[in-house]
């Protein structure tokens, strides 16, 4: 009874910080990084009135169009924010932590991060450095991790059934960015968490201890800017897109746009999270001057009109999967695998992270 009593104590903690999330740094939805993103918002409101006034109304109905908002799939996002927040993501949300911290212990023979961060630290210019140096090192080995397993995702049959959830949003809006099924919240907390892990212990190993990472408001520096330039947008209606060159070496949300975008040119590109260097190196980066062809949604073939409540995004791509696992042996082999619609990854157009 104590052990349960505690593991509800926990529960209540967990529901009270969901509901509290505009109110972290360490959240996508912090107010602050909703605020930069309306004004972002605002400054593509202020040019596309400039040349079409006639068009464009008022700044609020522009921010919060009845073309999103009395869309079905827009309030399927915000009953699934707190569904999946409640349940599946509470029950995973040790994962990411024991997988950093299984793989540190087995890299470095030590019991505990504790034991590394105790020892002396370098201070002054040098600690500084060593410390930015550690962040970044950190943010870009897990970009990548995210990029190649969002990647592998959309290339693996079994794993697609399970991220067209997160692409089967036909309108988008910042709480789209959670429509995601537990078995991808899986892929990527443990092998981030790995990649971390394997980062912490080789700090240990090279000077030895983990530097603290810098950070500004209570998140790590790298992060925090990422977020504050107009991160939500990512998961919206709004066109943003930076020029030039400067789409390939920073994200834009007009980057994410075109990969959750089901036109033919735009299927299985713009893999990555943070660095649109990734999708150029490895020849998957595609950015149109306008969004005309843009359409948000998975394709007929992974039938996302039956990803349309909350039980059916959790428990519709258990079957699929189960499905592309099944029936190759039952239809002959692999071969047959490559014809099914179900078993065949079709990407799709909608949010992610």
């Amino acid at each position: 009874m104590d052990y349960l009593s505690t593991r509800f104590a926990d529960y209540l903690d967990y529901a009270k910080s969901v509901v509290l999330l505009p109110t972290s740094p360490s959240s996508r939805i912090f107010a602050l990084y909703l605020l930069t993103s309306a004004l972002f918002a605002l400054f593509v409101y202020l040019r596309m009135r400039a040349t079409d006034r006639a068009r464009y109304g008022s700044f609020v109905k522009f921010l919060f169009p009845a073309s999103v908002w009395r869309h079905p799939s827009a309030w399927l996002d915000v009953r699934y924010f707190f569904f999946h927040q409640l349940i599946g993501h509470f029950l995973l949300l040790s994962v990411g932590i024991a997988s950093s911290v299984a793989t540190f212990q087995l890299l470095t023979g030590l019991g505990s991060y504790d034991q590394a961060t105790a020892s002396a630290t370098l201070t002054g210019w040098k600690g500084a450095a060593l410390a930015s140096g550690f962040m970044i090192v950190s943010f870009v080995l897990s970009d990548f991790i995210g990029f190649l397993m969002h990647y592998l995702q959309h290339k693996v049959p079994f794993l697609w059934q399970f991220h067209k959830v997160h692409h089967s949003a036909e309108v988008m809006h910042p709480l789209s960015n959670f429509r995601e099924h537990p078995m991808d919240n899986l892929v990527y907390m443990v092998t981030i968490g790995l990649g971390y892990g394997a980062v912490t212990a080789a700090s240990v190993h090279v000077v030895g201890y983990i530097p603290a990472i810098p950070l500004l408001m209570g998140a790590p520096v790298l992060m925090f800017l990422f977020n504050v330039t107009g991160y939500n947008l990512r998961h919206s209606h709004v066109w943003l897109r930076w020029p030039g060159v400067w789409s390939k070496v920073f994200p834009s949300p007009a980057h994410h746009h075109v990969h959750h975008s089901c036109h033919p040119d735009h299927l299985d590109k713009n893999f990555a999270f943070m660095l649109p260097v990734w999708d150029v190196i490895f020849g998957c980066y595609v950015m149109p001057e306008d969004n005309r062809d843009v359409k948000f949604g998975v394709t007929e073939k992974d039938k996302g009109h039956e990803l349309n409540s909350c039980m059916k995004l959790y428990f519709v791509p258990v079957r699929d999967a189960w499905r592309v696992l099944t029936r190759p042996t039952a239809k002959g082999g692999p071969a047959a695998a490559a014809n099914d619609p179900v078993a065949k990854p079709q990407a799709g157009a909608g949010a992610q992270v």
